[in-house]
């Protein structure tokens, strides 16, 4: 499997995500906690002054992540029941939501603290009127569940995805698991966000450098 870097016309393949992943933790000082991997990816040519350039999208990993994400969920009632129901991290009542107004700095610690925001159409206002200047700029504003949504199955395809928001920063970010996961899982991963982000650059914009690292190790580059 391999992915091609416009322009640049790179060949990346699993087998050399691999060496580099391998090579950076080694390179890693052992710590007292089990370490996340890091894809790192720097875009040469993307104007992020065009709004249509910005990149916002979830991407589906073929081998989950052994840290689990945290799902968080605005409904009432019934919604809010069949949410608990499929193993949410924690519900928001509507009173909840409003209990939080003007409480800045504890909604930023809620928006730092979950990866992922579902909402029903009724509260998703409020949301924005409440918590949207803490979630807006992490990308994390919630994505609509009605009574037709299969929540579990979100949820489930949620905790085995990474987010990616391009929005001010020509470059991409993200953990693609841990460091007791096997090289090769981890480069698959890897290139399944690489061939994901290369599909959604505009025409000019191409991916300059790859690096990948430990949390607290040195970054290897691949590209």
């Amino acid at each position: 499997m391999f992915a091609v870097s416009k322009i640049l016309s790179i060949e990346i393949t699993v087998e050399k995500l691999a060496e580099a992943i391998k090579e950076a933790k080694e390179k890693s000082k052992k710590r007292n906690f089990t370490q996340s991997i890091e894809l790192i990816i720097a875009i040469e040519g993307l104007d992020l002054k065009k709004p249509e350039n910005r990149i916002r999208t979830t991407i589906k990993l073929p081998y989950p992540p052994k840290k689990k994400k945290l799902i968080a969920v605005f409904a009432d009632g019934v919604m809010a029941e069949k949410a608990k129901e499929a193993g949410v991290d924690h519900v928001f009542s509507g009173k909840d939501l409003s209990g939080l107004s003007g409480l800045k700095r504890e909604i930023r610690k809620i928006a730092k603290k979950f990866d992922f925001f579902l909402a029903e159409p009724k509260l998703m206002a409020l949301v924005g009127k409440i918590m949207g200047f803490a979630l807006g700029p992490r990308g994390k504003m919630p994505q609509i569940i009605t009574p037709a949504t299969d929540i579990k199955k979100l949820v489930d395809e949620l905790r085995s995805s990474v987010f990616v928001n391009v929005r001010n920063n020509p470059m991409v970010g993200v953990s693609i698991g841990t460091e007791d996961m096997d090289d090769d899982k981890l480069a698959e991963n890897a290139l399944t966000v690489i061939k994901n982000i290369e599909s959604k650059l505009p025409e000019k914009a191409y991916i300059k450098r790859i690096y990948v690292k430990t949390t607290m190790g040195p970054s290897v580059r691949v590209i």
